[in-house]
């Protein structure tokens, strides 16, 4: 159930429904469905970046620390 709109907004969220050619309620229902969406892909687990390759300092340095 839709949350009631005061006639402020209301008249603002009709605004931008022509300024995008659409009616009211498809205007609604789009801005709800992209809700939808955006808390869905935030409920997902985000991809981790793999791990770079150490550098050649990083790398020298590891080998400076081993024992001969």
């Amino acid at each position: 159930m839709p949350k009631p709109m005061s006639e402020g907004q209301r008249a603002y969220e009709t605004r931008r429904a022509a300024k995008a050619g659409m009616s009211l309620e498809k205007w609604l229902d789009s801005r709800e469905k992209e809700k939808e969406a955006e808390v869905r892909a935030r409920e997902q687990p985000a991809e981790r970046p793999k791990p770079k390759k150490p550098g050649l300092f990083s790398r020298l340095m590891e080998k400076a620390q081993k024992p001969l």
